[in-house]
């Protein structure tokens, strides 16, 4: 069976992985881009976004673990609050954060208690609209994923909800070096998580820990 992944997914010491306010112009809240200024500089962002005037970026071992963001993935799961600022689900024009074409390449499913018509977008990406629970959410991107793994995105409480229910396979969380005091927090309720998994700390010259879960006996 395809695992359940989670990779990229940053969080600050206090355990936020994103700050409160969200909006159509802060899409992380009071946080602003702080969470994600180590994955900014990488070849692997600098790749994939195609920035004009913004070319190389660095490697090493911040851009190592961002590339492992694609092989293998077949599907991607996400929450709502992901997909778009409060009121989103109003604005039957609202395709995403990230123009024509989402860096996703494949079909993406959003938690939603407000179904809506598939969106096919550019490059691969359809996005399609669920209201089910975790479970029912993966079986339905695995079948979508032909036999390749499927990547559950977040946002934090989408992530916390698939811990929670037993359901990530592999997941790669990024410990900022900042403290945000507010916001939404991933670890809540998971008390006793890591007896499920092998966890492996790794501290980059950037000054963000790589923090990777995989499941025992996997």
């Amino acid at each position: 069976m395809s695992l359940a992944r989670v990779h990229n997914f940053s969080i600050s010491l206090d355990g936020f992985g994103t700050g409160e306010g969200q909006s159509h112009d802060a899409p992380f809240g009071h946080a602003g881009e702080r969470l994600h200024e180590w994955m900014f500089t990488t070849r692997f962002w600098h790749t994939m976004t195609g920035r004009p005037g913004r070319p190389g970026g660095t490697g090493g071992l911040d851009d190592a673990f961002a590339r492992q963001f694609t092989p293998g993935i077949g599907a991607e799961i996400m929450g709502a609050g992901k997909f778009g600022p409060p009121g989103w689900r109003e604005d039957p024009e609202w395709k995403g954060w990230w123009g024509p074409n989402p860096p996703f390449h494949t079909p993406t499913f959003i938690l939603t208690h407000h179904p809506r018509p598939s969106i096919e977008m550019e490059g691969g990406t359809t996005f399609h609209f669920l209201d089910a629970s975790p479970a029912k959410a993966l079986e339905t991107a695995r079948e979508a994923a032909g036999g390749q793994d499927v990547r559950v995105g977040g946002g934090p409480t989408v992530i916390r909800d698939f811990l929670a229910a037993g359901l990530i396979d592999h997941m790669h969380i990024v410990v900022v070096p900042i403290l945000l005091g507010r916001g939404v927090r991933l670890w809540d309720g998971l008390e006793g998580l890591e007896k499920d998994y092998e966890v492996e700390a790794t501290s980059s010259p950037s000054g963000v820990t790589h923090v990777t879960f995989t499941r025992v006996g996997l």
